[in-house]
Parts: structure tokens; C-alpha cells; sequence
């Protein structure tokens, strides 16, 4: 067996914090040691820096891109992502020393490839306390991407936030049928606990949007689908409205494909034939896509990304396009 090196030799490494479950197949959670918690993003993204509290992610979502990152710790079952839940340490000391040499205007968005809302997050508050340190922070651009209400706990801590910075919080809500959210999304909260989270946040005057991503083609796309996901997040008080179709890594196709065999086995083959060459679906398909989710937007009096707003207490560079529209 190689030796372990880098990130897999601290995996390995790591305590064990709590374990639940059946004992045939348990939730177990780590503390892992982290050397940053700003990750760097690649040219062109709407945002500099992410940062994820957790490693792993305990909703099991079966489409889930980030199950690749467990590869990294050397772990190829594509279950462990959603059975391995780490935990990273020292996160506000390690945030508030990285942020000192950060360029305010540098956006940061959280929960990127983990969420940061998951269960692990009402044991261990690691989300919790980072957002402690944006509320001691001003003029910061951070924006919040879950599919939990949990985020409504923190609402009275994200008001103090977006006082002083500017600040979104992303609502993922990829349907309003329960029954498939719940065969896509084993573990995450229901659809319509998710929206009554973004009525929470809108009531208490933060920016919240609705994000229908990944959309899924002939499960999720069709304008009638969309529609009724778009008037939902609307009445819930949601600013904005998404909408990016299936990207899906080779990792994600090995828990996906077997799914959808299970679920919808007419349509195992044509996926496996769209995803045969590319984790993207192609520029037709994407045209189309973003055609249709913009009739939906107007149709509703939505945006398609955050609303720009002054924090009262900003301190940051001169008033622009503080969200960039997309």
C-alpha cells in the first residue's frame, strides 16, 4: 500500500468526533486539520474564493460533482463522500489571518462543493462560527449557497453580516415534487422547508434568491417544471432565480447512472449517451435552456442574480455593481 501523503494522510489521520446510524452502514464525523479555509477559484468565476467547512456531505445527493474531492483522501467509493463527514479545525483563527491579506473587493462565496448547512453543521457550528467572523468584518462581498432551513437559525447573525458587507444567501431548490426530491436528495431538508427558509430571510430583509441548479434534462427541465419552481420562489419572497443545467463528473456518474436505471430506466441510456464524451451537456441544449429560464424570470419579476444594495455600515471601494449581473 503507497504511503499516504498531503490531505489523504490527514484524513487518515483525523478523530473521530461522533458516529450515528445503523451499524451496517453509520454516519461518521472527523475533525480533519486545515492549512487555509479561502480556497482559490479559476479565471472567470463570478467569485475569487470559496470556503467549505465541511469535507464530505451527508445529503447523498445522487447528481453531487464534489464527490470527486473525497478521491483526494484517497477514498474511491463514491458513498464515502456522504458517509465521511470531516470536520475542519481552527477554521475562524485560520479565516480571520487569511482575510487580513485579502483585497475587499475579492467576492468569497461559501458552500461551493459541501454544503454548509448539513447536519453535521447542528453538532459541530463549524458554519456558524466563520459567519462569526464576517460579522466582525466590513466591506466584504460573501455570498451563501445550501438546500437546509438551518440557515434560518443563523438569520439574526446574516443581518449583522449584510450591515457591514454584502451579502447573498442561495437557496437551491431543484423541484417541488417531495417524492423526487427525495429520491435525488435522500437526506436534504423537503422543498417546501427550503422555501419557507427563503420567506424567513426575505421577512428579515436579506437578499435570497432560489437556485433550481443542477436542472436536470427531461426530469427537471421542462417549462412547466420550471415555472411552478419560479412562482414558488417568488411568493417566498425570493429576489432572483437561477438556473444552470446537470454538470456531471465521472464520480457522480457512478452513484447517478445506477440511479437513474433504478428510478427512470428509459432514460439511462440517452444520459448515458449525453455524458458519454463530456461531464457538460452542449451548447444547443444550454441555448435552449437559458432561453427558457429567462422567459420564466420575466414572466415572474425575477432577477437573475442578486440585487445590487448598499450595507449600512459598508466600507469597501466606491459604489459599482456590487453583485454582478448575470
Amino acid at each position: 500500500m503507497p504511503e499516504l501523503i498531503g490531505i489523504a494522510k490527514m484524513a487518515a489521520q483525523s478523530e473521530l468526533l461522533e458516529a450515528k446510524g445503523p451499524a451496517g452502514a453509520p454516519v461518521k464525523y472527523f475533525e480533519i486539520g486545515a492549512r487555509s479555509i479561502l480556497n482559490r477559484t479559476k479565471p472567470n468565476m463570478p467569485f475569487q474564493w470559496t470556503i467549505n467547512p465541511y469535507r464530505g456531505c451527508e445529503f447523498g445527493c445522487h447528481y453531487c460533482y464534489a464527490r470527486y474531492t473525497h478521491e483526494f483522501m484517497g477514498m474511491e467509493d463514491g458513498r464515502d463522500f456522504e458517509s465521511k463527514i470531516y470536520a475542519k479545525a481552527a477554521a475562524p483563527e485560520i479565516l480571520r489571518r487569511e482575510l487580513r491579506k485579502l483585497d475587499r473587493a475579492d467576492r468569497i462565496a461559501l458552500g461551493t462543493a459541501t454544503d454548509p448547512y448539513q447536519p453535521a453543521e447542528r453538532r459541530f457550528e463549524r458554519t456558524r462560527a466563520i459567519l462569526e467572523v464576517f460579522a466582525e468584518e466590513k466591506g466584504r462581498h460573501l455570498s451563501i449557497t445550501t438546500k437546509s432551513d438551518l440557515v434560518a437559525r443563523d438569520v439574526d447573525l446574516l443581518r449583522e453580516i449584510a450591515r457591514r458587507n454584502v451579502l447573498a444567501v442561495n437557496i437551491t431548490v431543484t423541484t417541488l415534487n417531495r417524492r423526487l426530491a427525495r429520491w435525488m436528495e435522500p437526506r436534504a431538508p423537503r422543498p417546501d422547508l427550503r422555501l419557507a427558509a427563503v420567506r424567513t430571510l426575505a421577512e428579515a430583509g436579506l437578499t435570497a434568491g432560489v437556485f433550481p441548479n443542477p436542472i436536470l434534462p427531461m426530469i427537471t427541465d421542462s417549462e412547466e417544471s420550471l415555472d411552478a419552481l419560479a412562482a414558488a420562489a417568488r411568493q417566498a419572497g425570493a429576489q432572483y432565480f437561477g438556473g444552470g443545467p446537470l454538470f456531471l463528473m465521472p464520480s457522480a456518474q457512478k452513484i447517478f447512472f445506477p440511479f437513474l436505471e433504478q428510478r427512470f430506466p428509459k432514460l439511462a441510456g440517452p444520459y448515458r449517451k449525453l455524458y458519454a464524451t463530456s461531464a457538460y451537456l452542449g451548447p444547443d441544449y444550454q441555448a435552449r435552456l437559458r432561453e427558457r429560464v429567462a422567459r420564466i424570470r420575466e414572466r415572474h419579476g425575477l432577477a437573475s442574480a442578486p440585487v445590487e444594495y448598499r450595507p449600512e455600515l459598508w466600507e469597501g471601494e466606491e459604489q459599482g455593481t456590487l453583485f454582478p449581473i448575470q
